[in-house]
C-alpha cells in the first residue's frame, strides 16, 4: 500500500511548487508590469510598499489554496470540484483584500489587482488542468489509484463495480468485495471477478478484510446487510486508521446539483430534485442556441458554400441531403446534411442490413459502400452535419442535446428510452465527446438520458468545447 499511498504524497508535493510557482510568476508580471517602467527616487517608497504586498499576497494566495483543500486528493482527476476550489479560494482571498483596503482606507493600486488576479487564476486552472491530463494517463494504465474495498450485496458490488471501470480517471481501483450477512468467503464475486473476503456482520471482520486487501479506502453501497449503529462504529475504526469511507447510494446518472442533503434527527437525507426543462431555463436555451447558431450561420457560409460546390463535383444529386428525424415530444422534421452518400443510399439500406457494425437500433458501417469520396472527408470531420445550424435556429434541433433519431429508431424503443424526446435532438452531445459511433447502444442511451435528467447550460458549455476536440481527433466518426 505503501506504492499507492506515495502518488498522493507525490502529488500534493507537486501541486505546491507548481502553486508557488504560478503565483509568483502572476504577482512579480503585475509588479513589473504595474512599476517596472516608471523611473525616478520619488517612487522607490512607493514600489517598496508594494514589494512587501506583493510578497503578502502570494504567501496569502498559496495558504488559501491549501485551505479550501484544492491539493485534497478526493478532489484530483475528474470533476469539477478541483478547479471550483482554486477560483473561491482566489476570488476570496481578493474579495477580502478590496474589503480591508477600504474599511481602513488604504490606497491598492487597481491595475495591479487587476492583473494578478485574472493571470494568477488563468495559470493555477491551466495547471491543474495539465496536470490532471498527466494523472488521467497514469489511471488509464492503473496507477495513482485508491484501492477500494466495496461492502454491498451482489447486484450493488456488481453495478458499482462496473461504474469505477467505466471511469478510471476518478481515481478509485475496486481490489475485493464484503458482503455482509452472506456465507461467502474466499470465492470470487460472479460479475466482477473481485475477491470476495467476507460476509460477517462484524466490525472486526470487516477490518480484517480491509488490512487484508489493503484497501484505502471502503465504498458502502446499496443492499448492505450492517445495522446502523455498526456503520457509525465502522466509521470511527476507520477514521483513526485513516482509510477512507465512501457511501455508494443506489442513484444512478443523477448529477451533484439534483442532489441535496439534510440532517434530521442526526441522519443525513438525500433530496433528489425532479428534472426540468421549463420556463427560465427553455427560454435561455433557446436564447443561447438562436445567438451562436445565428453567429455560427454568417461566419461558416463561405465554408458552406464551398462543400456544397464539392459534393455537387463529386457526384450526382443535391448538395442537401433532407431527412425526417423525430424531434421534441415526437414531433417530426426535415433534418438537413450535406450528402455523404449516393443518391440512391437509403434504396440500398436493405442489402446491407447483414454488415450493420451497429449497436442496438443504430445502423452503422465503418467501409460503407454508399459514402462518396468527398462524403468520407465530411464524415470524419462532422462537416456534413453544419447545415443543422440552419434546424438549430429554426427551432426543430439544438446545439446540444440527444442524438436526433430515425422514426424506424423509435417505433423500436423501449419505454424509458423514449425520455429521449423530452428534450430537443442536438448538433453534438454526451454521445459525440464520448466516443460517437464506437459507443455501444446501451452507453449511448445511458448518456443521453443522463443528459436529459441533468441538463445545464454551463454543461452545455462544457460539451461544446469537448465537441470541438473529439471532431479534431475524428474518433468514432464513420
Amino acid at each position: 500500500m505503501g506504492a499507492l499511498v506515495d502518488w498522493r504524497v507525490r502529488t500534493s508535493r507537486t501541486l505546491k511548487v507548481v502553486d508557488a510557482f504560478v503565483i509568483l510568476w502572476a504577482v512579480a508580471g503585475a509588479y513589473v508590469v504595474r512599476f517596472g517602467f516608471e523611473a525616478g527616487q520619488d517612487q522607490s517608497s512607493h514600489e517598496t510598499k508594494y514589494l512587501f504586498f506583493s510578497i503578502i499576497i502570494a504567501v496569502a494566495w498559496w495558504l488559501m489554496l491549501g485551505a479550501w483543500n484544492s491539493r485534497h486528493s478526493r478532489v484530483l482527476g475528474a470533476g469539477p470540484d478541483e478547479y471550483k476550489r482554486v477560483t473561491a479560494a482566489s476570488l476570496w482571498l481578493f474579495g477580502l483584500i478590496a474589503i480591508v483596503s477600504y474599511v481602513l482606507r488604504i490606497d491598492t493600486a487597481r491595475g495591479y489587482v487587476g492583473i494578478a488576479l485574472p493571470v494568477g487564476l488563468f495559470g493555477l486552472l491551466v495547471a491543474r488542468w495539465l496536470l490532471r491530463q498527466h494523472l488521467n494517463v497514469n489511471r488509464a494504465k492503473g496507477e495513482s489509484m485508491s484501492r477500494l474495498m466495496l461492502i454491498g450485496g451482489p447486484g450493488a458490488i456488481s453495478h458499482l463495480s462496473a461504474s469505477l471501470e467505466r471511469a478510471k480517471n476518478a481515481g478509485y481501483m475496486p481490489v475485493a468485495a464484503y458482503s455482509p450477512g452472506t456465507a461467502d468467503r474466499g470465492g470470487w464475486h460472479r460479475d466482477s471477478g473481485l475477491p470476495v473476503l467476507g460476509g460477517s456482520t462484524e466490525v472486526s471482520s470487516i477490518l480484517a478484510a480491509i488490512h487484508e486487501c489493503e484497501a484505502d479506502a471502503v465504498a458502502v453501497s446499496a443492499g448492505v446487510q450492517l445495522h446502523p449503529q455498526t456503520l457509525r462504529q465502522l466509521g470511527w475504526e476507520l477514521a483513526t486508521q485513516n482509510v477512507g469511507l465512501i457511501m455508494a447510494p443506489a442513484l444512478t446518472d443523477i448529477a451533484g446539483p439534483r442532489i441535496h442533503t439534510q440532517q434530521v434527527a442526526g441522519l443525513p437525507l438525500i433530496h433528489v430534485t425532479t428534472p426540468t426543462l421549463e420556463g427560465g431555463q427553455r427560454v435561455a436555451k433557446r436564447l443561447f442556441d438562436i445567438c451562436v447558431s445565428g453567429i455560427l450561420i454568417l461566419l461558416v457560409s463561405p465554408l458552406m458554400a464551398i462543400l456544397a460546390l464539392m459534393v455537387r463535383l463529386d457526384s450526382e444529386g443535391p448538395a442537401l441531403f433532407k431527412q425526417e428525424r423525430v424531434g421534441i415530444e415526437g414531433k417530426h422534421f426535415k433534418m438537413l446534411k450535406f450528402r455523404s452518400m449516393i443518391v440512391d443510399a437509403e434504396l440500398r439500406l436493405e442489402g446491407l442490413s447483414e454488415k450493420n457494425e451497429g449497436h442496438g437500433v443504430l445502423f452503422k458501417m465503418k467501409n460503407d459502400p454508399r459514402v462518396t469520396r468527398v462524403g468520407q472527408i465530411l464524415r470524419k470531420y462532422s462537416l456534413d452535419e453544419l447545415p443543422q445550424l440552419i434546424n438549430i435556429f429554426s427551432g426543430h434541433m439544438s446545439l446540444v442535446g440527444p442524438r436526433p433519431p430515425l422514426p424506424r429508431e423509435v417505433e423500436a424503443y423501449e419505454q424509458d428510452v423514449r425520455r429521449r424526446l423530452l428534450v430537443k435532438p442536438g448538433l453534438t452531445g454526451l454521445w459525440q465527446v464520448s466516443g460517437r459511433s464506437n459507443l455501444s447502444w446501451q452507453d449511448s442511451v445511458r448518456l443521453d438520458l443522463y443528459y436529459v435528467e441533468n441538463w445545464s447550460l454551463a454543461g452545455d458549455l462544457v460539451i461544446i468545447l469537448k465537441t470541438v476536440r473529439a471532431v479534431f481527433r475524428s474518433t468514432g466518426a464513420y
